[in-house]
């Protein structure tokens, strides 16, 4: 039985797969410390799997690093996470999950809003999220997998991902 309300949310214009990745340069966060990276000097380094989330103690975060985490997919690309949490809060939620993830911290949502993933909380002017949104990014910065929330909650194809994953 669902004890939470499960809400449609309008559709994206998020980037498709063989289009370019938005850049950004936000704080990349992991449990030692943190500093400003941009998206295209991960993707120099190799493939990258972008995940969009809620806020870091959410129950769609945990469930999302646990499901990143049991299917072994941190072992076949890089991940790195997005959300509005701080920094701080970033790297307390590292610690406490014991996660050896990066997590970009964009408290303004305005990488979000580059990708078209926008969640706007409840109805409440002026306070957003990212939906729930995944995408593989290889080397040169081209999206070769996109895949966006259209309710709340909402999780990741992760066969998908894997698939894609495998593809590159």
């Amino acid at each position: 039985m669902v004890d939470f309300d499960v809400v449609s949310l309008p559709p994206t214009d998020h980037p498709e797969p063989g289009e370019g990745a938005p850049e950004f340069t936000r704080p990349l966060v992991n449990r030692e410390f943190w500093e400003d990276f941009s998206l295209s000097a991960l993707t120099s380094e190799g493939p990258v799997l972008l995940v969009f989330h809620s806020m870091d103690g959410a129950f769609p975060a945990l469930y999302t690093w646990k499901e990143i985490r049991e299917r072994g997919i941190d072992e076949r690309v890089r991940v790195v996470g997005l959300s509005i949490s701080t920094p701080y809060e970033h790297k307390r939620f590292l610690e406490e999950r014991g996660l050896e993830a990066s997590l970009f911290s964009d408290p303004g949502n305005g990488v979000a809003e580059a990708y078209g993933v926008v969640n706007d909380l409840d109805g409440m002017s002026g306070v957003s999220e990212p939906r729930p949104a995944v995408f593989l990014i290889d080397g040169e910065g081209t999206i070769r997998y996109a895949w966006a929330a259209s309710e709340q909650p909402e999780f990741p194809e992760w066969d998908g991902v894997e698939t894609a994953i495998s593809d590159l």
